[in-house]
């Protein structure tokens, strides 16, 4: 029998409706979410905290606590980016550290940890924080398809990850780009050579995902990821209902179809109502064309953006080819936040500009080295393009960052703004969105008193 993690909370509505599920459309679940059967429900993390207090005007803690609250019997879990925590850079130890304390404190069970270029170093002090709390840790595989991801790399890896003392390890297909056989293959290979539990987490974006669930199971993987349709396939995952009738018996997960129901009807009502201008049928569709290119159809969104401003909309095709010859140049990074957008823009600037006559800053940081070890070197040429007579750094980002978890103690209680310890957090991820966020609770929290008294409004003063 294969275990199921729900991913409908998170990465769900990410792939498909922009990471805008809002908290109050999911407490009316959420006992019957608790109730399916589930091993764990991924509900935070990823890029639901950035949004929330950007978009949503929400608490990303507060999210956390009422969903701990209502669900008592299944695991909570989140995805955590490794060294940038929920964000998009590299955050000191003391940061990624508090950050982990206090999650595991609201009610995480489980992190999922990852890098955008498996460097196990951006990953070790987030793992060995959770593991010291009593939290399960899920060490992740990135996976990409490169000259150099061969499986002896994937295997190397996982023996990495398992020296830090994970409790499984996670196959990541965030691009939808992994195939059946080599999925069976790889799982096969960790279960023969560490006999250590394996999690599949494959997006159905190349049309694929479907398959290799069926044979990661035929492998022994002891979880794959799922979503309730209608928050399902296309750049989401693969629906428990299919996967339910799929698999054969004695593989089944023991879920309880009829509350999987009632779930998916309830969506069905909010989705295409509340949510319907959010909706896009291309993201709800199959992309063949992913498997070849490995570029994620939000990348592609972005790059048409990028080349309308300039009126060069016609050099798309030239842009996607780009891609690939810059993620050679690079060491053939996985395209994952936030390496995908480093390739993407760069890409973009080649092909308008010529091959790194301008560089983007976040280029030239990555080929300094502060985002961590690329899984091939760096083309030589390159190095010396971009970093010009400066040397590119050999230790691990975060060594270079100075502590800054008191110093935002103190700017968030001199604003005003403290109202718990996680503001600070909150505030150390992302200073500037914060204190917008901060600004429009203490709206709330305190509306501004009338002009005119209210008394004087009935007796028309």
């Amino acid at each position: 029998m294969v275990e199921i993690t729900d991913l409908t909370l998170r990465d769900a509505h990410q792939s498909l409706i922009a990471t805008r599920l809002r908290t109050e459309d999911m407490i009316p679940i959420l006992d019957k979410i608790d109730a399916a059967g589930f091993y764990a429900i991924e509900m935070w993390g990823g890029a639901t905290f950035d949004v929330m207090i950007r978009f949503l005007r929400e608490d990303p803690w507060e999210r956390l606590r009422i969903i701990r609250e209502r669900v008592k019997r299944t695991k909570l879990m989140m995805l955590l980016r490794g060294q940038n925590l929920v964000g998009y850079r590299h955050y000191p130890d003391d940061v990624a550290e508090k950050f982990v304390e206090y999650a595991y404190k609201n009610g995480v069970d489980i992190f999922r940890v990852f890098d955008a270029l498996n460097d196990v170093r951006n990953m070790k002090v987030t793992i060995k924080k959770a593991k010291s709390l009593g939290a399960v840790v899920q060490g992740t595989i990135t996976y990409t398809v490169s000259p150099v991801h061969t499986l002896d790399y994937y295997l190397k890896l996982a023996e990495e990850l398992l020296a830090l003392e994970v409790d499984f390890i996670t196959i990541k297909d965030m691009a939808g780009i992994m195939d059946p056989y080599t999925c069976y293959e790889l799982v096969k290979a960790i279960k023969e050579n560490f006999k250590a539990p394996v999690d599949v987490h494959s997006h159905s974006t190349g049309g694929l995902a479907v398959a290799n669930y069926i044979k990661a199971v035929e492998a022994g993987a002891d979880i794959i990821d799922t979503a309730i349709s209608p928050l399902a396939f296309g750049t989401s995952h693969p629906s428990i209902q299919v996967m339910y009738y799929a698999l054969p018996q004695g593989k089944k997960p023991r879920v309880d179809m009829r509350v999987i129901k009632e779930i998916s009807e309830y969506l069905n009502k909010i989705l295409f109502t509340k949510y319907k201008d959010l909706l896009d049928i291309r993201v709800f569709m199959p992309d063949p064309n992913v498997l070849e290119h490995q570029i994620p159809g939000g990348m592609i969104s972005n790059f048409l953006t990028q080349l309308k401003q300039v009126g060069a909309e016609d050099k798309l095709p030239l842009v996607l080819e780009e891609v690939k010859r810059v993620r050679e140049d690079l060491g053939w990074p996985p395209l994952v936040t936030p390496t995908s957008q480093i390739v993407g823009v760069q890409a973009v600037l080649n092909v308008l500009y010529g091959r790194y006559s301008v560089v983007a800053k976040e280029t030239f940081n990555y080929v300094k080295g502060y985002y961590g070890r690329p899984p091939a070197p760096i083309k030589e040429e390159v190095v010396k393009l971009v970093l010009k007579n400066e040397e590119p750094i050999s230790t691990r980002p975060a060594d270079l960052l100075d502590p800054a978890y008191e110093n935002c103690r103190e700017e968030v209680s001199k604003l005003g703004f403290y109202t718990k310890e996680e503001d600070v957090i909150t505030y150390c991820l992302f200073p500037d969105v914060a204190l917008e966020f901060f600004k429009t609770r203490s709206e709330k929290s305190n509306p501004k008193k009338p002009e005119r008294d209210l008394w004087d409004e009935v007796l028309g003063y």
